[in-house]
């Protein structure tokens, strides 16, 4: 397998030409995540949808230090491209597309030039017709299509990231293999498990991966839990669910004001007990169809919406998660790297919001 590996590895090392150095590093010990060797707490955005189009990587990009003033550290951002994004990051032989390389590039460095990290997705299975030309594939591409995620980051020297190899384990394949295959070409980059099982090679678990003693866990994908079906499923599908034509969100950015207290309380408690949160929303996930032009890298406004039912597929002008980065800097305040002002992690202060 390994010579396979190699074969169709070499094909990426040309994506980039120019080794970008190694800046921030991401790594694990016991069950803490540490950066540039200091124990941190990961909060972020899931940003998923990031690499549809040059302007929405760009966005992103311009929004880095906005995040970063409100306590984010991280972002989320996928190679296959999650529900409706349908992103095609990986080309049917397992190989890196160049053009979505070069966008997931560009939000790599500008993260590293802030001191912030990229959790970077391989696998997004489900629905997504980012696979429709991968139906050929078995356990062994999606092993080369994580080692040649992990070597192209080795070769550019991009080490402020973290792998999520399988999201939510939605492919039909073992992930603790995938990790392998990853580790194989670069043991030093932090490979997570995103799947229901254990996976013992993973340097962590993330989301819908155990919560296992003496590994860091932290929530990738954070949404409330308190709307009919879940956040996930009627409340944000509900058109697509009758109509399948409409393909997008439902109450794109849309949360009463229980919704964002539940948020919040679930931000305080992994944050607190765990080692991070990044939130997960339709704001900044749906796709740029149905008129909606999205994904929003924007914070948008505070949901302060009467009726998060009416006129549920438009976009509402007060929709977005500006509440929900509001109430991260006034509980943690703005993001200082490790290397900026060296410090151990502070003590969690509580989380507040304004629902303005």
């Amino acid at each position: 397998m390994k010579v396979k590996l190699w074969c169709i590895v070499l094909c990426c090392v040309f994506l980039v030409t120019v080794a970008h150095g190694a800046g921030h590093v991401v790594s694990v010990s016991g069950d803490e995540i540490l950066l540039n060797g200091q124990a941190i707490k990961v909060i972020g955005m899931r940003c998923s949808n990031a690499l549809i189009s040059d302007s929405t990587t760009q966005a992103l990009i311009g929004l880095l230090d906005t995040y970063k003033s409100y306590g984010c550290n991280t972002v989320s951002v996928f190679f296959m491209g999650s529900r409706f994004g349908d992103v095609k990051g990986y080309n049917p032989d397992a190989t890196l597309n160049a053009t979505y390389a070069s966008r997931m590039a560009a939000i790599i460095e500008a993260a590293d030039q802030r001191g912030m990290i990229v959790l970077v997705g391989c696998l997004y299975w489900s629905t997504s017709r980012a696979k429709e030309d991968l139906g050929h594939w078995g356990q062994s591409e999606a092993d080369t299509a994580v080692a040649n995620t992990v070597h192209w980051l080795s070769a550019n020297g991009y080490r402020n990231v973290i792998v999520d190899a399988d999201n939510e384990g939605m492919s039909p394949w073992n992930i603790n293999q995938m990790v392998q295959a990853g580790h194989a070409i670069d043991s030093t980059i932090m490979i997570a498990n995103n799947g229901g099982d254990a996976a013992p090679d993973a340097d962590l678990n993330i989301h819908f991966g155990p919560k296992e003693s003496g590994k860091p866990w932290f929530n990738s994908e954070a949404t409330v839990s308190s709307p009919l079906g879940g956040y996930w499923g009627t409340y944000s599908k509900e058109t697509h669910q009758q109509d399948s034509s409409y393909y997008n969100y439902s109450r794109i950015g849309r949360y009463t004001s229980s919704m964002k207290t539940s948020q919040i309380n679930n931000t305080w408690s992994d944050v607190s007990n765990y080692n991070g949160y990044m939130l997960a929303s339709t704001w900044l996930q749906c796709a740029p169809d149905e008129g909606v032009n999205g994904p929003h890298m924007e914070p948008g406004g505070y949901s302060n919406i009467a009726d998060v039912d009416a006129d549920i597929d438009a976009l509402h002008p007060d929709a977005g998660v500006k509440w929900w980065l509001e109430s991260v800097h006034a509980a943690y305040g703005a993001w200082v790297p490790p290397d900026a002002q060296p410090q151990a992690p502070a003590a969690p202060v509580g989380l507040s919001v304004s629902l303005k």
